[in-house]
C-alpha cells in the first residue's frame, strides 16, 4: 500500500536517515543534505504544506520539501516561487516509480496552493520528462547573467514567466556552517566517505553554463 502524507514531528529522524543514505558519496564524499532537512525545517520560507513523504507498507521510503525563492527582473520587481530539496528516495527503491509519483503530487499540491513556477537545480536527465526545462528558455538566470546546465525550471501558470528576464534568488534557508553540519553528522551512525563517478559527473554538471 502507498501512502503520500505529509511529514510529522517524529518523522524527522528517519526522514533524516533517508536522506543521509540517499545522498551518501553521490555529489561529494559524505553529504550535507540530511543537515539541510533539519535546517530548513523551522524557516520562515519553508512550506510544511509541502513537506511530503511517500509510504510504502507503513515505511517511508521519499521525502521531498519545498521552500519559497525569488525571482527579480530588471525592474527590481519580485516573483515568489518554488524550488525543492532535498528530494529522494531509498536507494533501493530508486527507478521503480516511487520518486515520480510523489514528485508529480507534490507538484500537483503546489499548483492547488497557488504555485506559479518551480525553479530548481538537477540533472536534466531526472527531471525534463516531468515537464523542466532549461532556466535559459524562460531566461531565467543567476545573478551575472549565467544560465546553468543544472538550473531547471518548470511553470505551474502556463505563461507567468513570459517577457521579462529573471534573477533567481535562493532562500538563506539554504545557508548554512560546514562545521555545524559535521557536527550533526556525528550524530548518526558512521558511514565511510570516498570517491564514486557520480561526484565527478555532478561537478561537470554543476560546473557547465549554457552560452
Amino acid at each position: 500500500m502507498i501512502t503520500i502524507r505529509n511529514e510529522t514531528p517524529t518523522d524527522y529522524r528517519a526522514v533524516e536517515e533517508l536522506i543521509r543514505r540517499s545522498f551518501w558519496n553521490q555529489y561529494v564524499p559524505g553529504c550535507h543534505e540530511h543537515y539541510l532537512a533539519h535546517i530548513i525545517r523551522p524557516h520562515r520560507d519553508f512550506l510544511p504544506e509541502l513537506d511530503l513523504v511517500l509510504e510504502l507498507d507503513g515505511q517511508i521510503i521519499a521525502s521531498v520539501m519545498y521552500t519559497r525563492a525569488r525571482l527579480v527582473d530588471k525592474s527590481g520587481e519580485e516573483k515568489s516561487i518554488l524550488t525543492f530539496g532535498p528530494f529522494c528516495t531509498a536507494l533501493e527503491y530508486q527507478r521503480q516509480g516511487y520518486g515520480k509519483r510523489l514528485l508529480e503530487e507534490s507538484l500537483a499540491r503546489a499548483e492547488r496552493l497557488g504555485g506559479e513556477a518551480v525553479v530548481i537545480f538537477g540533472s536534466p536527465a531526472n527531471y525534463v520528462s516531468r515537464g523542466f526545462q532549461s532556466c535559459k528558455k524562460y531566461q531565467v538566470s543567476l545573478e551575472g547573467g549565467t544560465y546553468p546546465a543544472a538550473m531547471l525550471v518548470k511553470e505551474l501558470k502556463p505563461g507567468v514567466l513570459a517577457g521579462r528576464k529573471w534573477t533567481y534568488v535562493q532562500s538563506p534557508a539554504f545557508d548554512f556552517d560546514e562545521g555545524e553540519a559535521e557536527a550533526f553528522d556525528r550524530q548518526f551512525a558512521p558511514m565511510e566517505k570516498g570517491w564514486q563517478p557520480s561526484q565527478e559527473e555532478f561537478y561537470i554538471l554543476s560546473n557547465a553554463a549554457l552560452l
